[in-house]
């Protein structure tokens, strides 16, 4: 029997969660609202089809934070010359200033400020154990190369550093976004130890 015939007429192939994870992220980029059931609905899927693959709406904004912001470490880490903790520091201040200026991540917190918060600070959720992981891989790597002496074990500085970002960066008041990446430079370089002159 053909695939026409057997498929149900009038509704396109089941997408995939990958799909449904990329909308998400469109939505998120764009400054609206993530709602899994408009998701659901316009990929033809079931809205039990989006639970089965992320839970709840928090978690699924808590994959598209994580992987949003673990693509752009990559793409960062990748465009950065230097080496050892002047690669580091550049990196993360990099991250940090785009951060701060994302459209998707102000207009969440002004919208879900308790509910942002949670999916991003939250040792239990999805974003900051896959962002200390990620920040972990980075200083590993430098470790690896031999352009890195670390103060603290790389996944106690890791640690140190995301939380850091996360007190600095992130305001429980109503603005939603403190952005105080320059200070939060200054205490990253001291976590990071001494530099290179260059």
């Amino acid at each position: 029997m053909s695939a026409v015939l057997t498929g149900r007429p009038g509704r396109p192939a089941a997408a995939t969660r990958e799909a449904a994870l990329a909308l998400a992220t469109d939505r998120f980029l764009a400054g609206e609202r993530v709602d899994v059931r408009a998701i659901a609905s316009e990929l033809g899927l079931a809205r039990a089809t989006m639970h089965r693959w992320f839970g709840t709406r928090a978690s699924l904004l808590g994959e598209v934070l994580a992987e949003l912001a673990e693509e752009r470490l990559r793409v960062i880490r990748a465009r950065t010359r230097a080496t050892g903790a002047d690669a580091l520091l550049e990196c993360f201040d990099a991250f940090n200033r785009e951060l701060v200026a994302t459209m998707g991540l102000r207009a969440l917190l002004v919208q879900e400020q308790e509910r942002a918060l949670h999916i991003l600070t939250s040792s239990g959720g999805i974003v900051q154990p896959r962002m200390v992981a990620a920040i972990e891989r980075l200083i590993c790597a430098e470790v690896d190369d031999g352009a890195f002496t670390p103060t603290l074990p790389p996944g106690t500085l890791a640690y140190a550093i995301v939380r850091l970002a996360e007190s600095f960066l992130y305001n429980d008041a109503i603005i939603g976004i403190r952005g105080d990446t320059e200070r939060l430079l200054e205490v990253q370089a001291l976590l990071l130890g001494p530099r290179s002159a260059a």
